[in-house]
């Protein structure tokens, strides 16, 4: 059997990402409704809003510790199986990931154990101080790792140095507020936010069909549906930035998201539905809405979004271009640095120096891109293309999805308005039967992120290829077999826990109800007439 490492690589972290990534969404939007659910205790004094937040904990604790558990064997993969990506990128990538650690992942770490163990400990403001930094801690993380993983898909603030063979930080303020990180951030949030509204939404869901906890699973559906009608609106709100800002930064993803194999004449249009032909370059049966994509992806209606085949044609050029930068870099090399080698050589490679990834498309068919034929420049150019027919339908359906749970919050929202929440049983049933489909999307969402992306693993930087380390391809099938085997034992466990919770319910609440101050107040002017 011929066995790829590059392919089993990628196909290695694309699992291990998207099982971590089944935690992730539930872990960040928990932790901000549990910690909306204390301020109201706070605020009002009432037990069942502390009842809510201890159960709701519950559930986030056991989410939690899986989370992390997967998450960090992502992050060994980067030397294990990525060693070449960790050298050329080490001073960049690394950052972000050591601000997680030490800032977001310890402040998250540290105030979990007061959350769990500080109810009889701490006062009230205290615990929800502590179940605030929380929510505060998740998110960072997920900011940290979103400008790490922003900087792949738009690499600024840097610099490719030949004397070191690697890419170096000229502007680190360039990193931390690169758009593309910005974007990805608040719309992968938006998307956790979503999928906890969905999860403690069905949740409530079932106990209403059971006639069950009726008290808390009220409030969490109204505090669920309030929340998750704002996060969906947003969802799409950010994900249409960031695909106005795939327009700007990665042209290549965003026409074959949309199978957009022509440059058309501006406005172009949208794509609704379609049969992509990779090997045709063609959509067939396609529906088209005339102008539309024009307008999402530039907002404008004079603005052109490149089409596939041209963009070929431009990454042809460019990996001429690049290699004649690395002909230029392996001479400044070879004389001793930038003072030492001649003005030509240096002013060659400082033109076309961004451009030296491309040159590096050539790896798989030949050792020196120098020695490319013209066939193997073509077929380089024609490898930037992904396979479009997974990332147009993946698009397609996580589109679908959000404006699902636009409705789904929508109509919830209208219910416990008018407290008609457990008016109509077939209801409660597509909450509960909804549960999955954040999960569905969000998955989705990475697919077409990082597949997308492809065949870099830095855009227009560092070819996946270039990337791996040397391995033997039966090392690494022999680590996905048993990264496989382990995160669906902890798969099982994780929902195991999270069903005998959720059937066991609530604690009932030992607690005494404290009243509000105005009542406190009344209480005594009454006492003193």
């Amino acid at each position: 059997m011929d066995l790829d490492v590059v392919a089993l690589s990628r196909f290695q972290f694309a699992l291990t990402a998207l099982y971590h990534f089944l935690f992730v969404p539930l872990t960040l939007g928990l932790s901000v409704l549990i910690a909306i659910m204390e301020t109201v205790y706070v605020m009002t004094g009432r037990l069942i809003w502390r009842q809510m937040t201890k159960f709701w904990g519950v559930l986030f604790g056991i989410n939690f510790v899986l989370g992390v558990s997967t998450g960090l064997v992502m992050e060994f993969q980067f030397g294990m199986n990525w060693s070449y990506y960790s050298h050329y990128v080490g001073d960049i990538f690394g950052a972000p990931l050591a601000i997680e650690g030490l800032m977001a992942f310890f402040l998250e770490a540290t105030f979990v154990g007061l959350f769990f163990f500080g109810w009889d400990k701490l006062s009230r403001v205290g615990h929800l101080v502590a179940t605030w930094c929380v929510a505060l801690g998740s998110n960072l993380s997920a900011l940290w790792i979103l400008i790490a993983n922003g900087w792949m898909q738009n690499p600024v603030g840097s610099t490719f140095n030949p004397e070191t063979m690697r890419m170096e930080v000229t502007d680190f303020m360039a990193v931390l507020m690169n758009p593309v990180a910005q974007a990805k951030f608040v719309h992968t949030v938006s998307a956790g936010y979503v999928t906890a509204a969905v999860f403690v939404l069905g949740v409530s869901a079932w106990y209403l069909i059971k006639g069950r906890h009726i008290d808390l699973a009220k409030r969490s559906m109204t505090v669920a549906s309030s929340f998750g009608l704002a996060a969906a609106l947003s969802v799409v709100v950010l994900g249409d930035e960031s695909g106005y800002l795939a327009t700007e930064h990665q042209h290549m993803k965003l026409a074959a998201i949309e199978g957009m194999w022509e440059t058309q004449p501006a406005p172009a249009a949208f794509t609704i539905l379609g049969i992509p032909d990779q090997d045709g370059q063609e959509n067939r049966y396609a529906v088209h809405i005339p102008m539309m994509m024009g307008l999402i992806g530039t907002r404008s209606l004079t603005g052109e979004i490149p089409g596939i085949k041209d963009l070929i044609e431009s990454a042809e050029q460019r990996i001429r271009n690049g290699i004649q930068a690395y002909d230029a870099m392996l001479k400044v090399r070879a004389a001793g640095g930038r003072e030492s080698a001649s003005p030509e050589d240096v002013a060659t490679l400082e033109e076309h120096v961004l451009e030296l990834g491309y040159a590096l498309l050539l790896h798989p068919y030949v050792d020196d891109p120098r020695q490319a034929t013209d066939e193997q420049i073509a077929q380089a150019a024609r490898d930037t293309v992904p396979r479009v027919a997974p990332l147009f339908w993946s698009f397609r359906i996580m589109v679908l999805l959000g404006m699902y749970f636009i409705v789904l919050m929508a109509v919830f929202f209208i219910l416990s308005a008018r407290r008609n929440l457990a008016g109509r049983p077939w209801l409660l049933k597509v909450a509960v039967w909804s549960i999955p489909l954040p999960w569905i999307a969000a998955e989705l969402g990475w697919i077409v992120a990082e597949y997308g992306r492809q065949p870099w693993v830095i855009e227009g930087v560092l070819p996946t290829a270039s990337a791996v380390s040397s391995l033997s391809p039966y090392t690494v099938l022999g680590t996905i077999i048993g990264f496989g085997a382990i995160y669906t034992v902890l798969i099982v466990i994780e929902m195991s826990l999270m069903l005998k919770a959720i059937r066991k319910g609530p604690e009932p609440d030992p607690g005494r109800e404290v009243p509000l101050v105005t009542d406190q107040v009344s209480q005594r002017l009454v006492t003193s007439e």
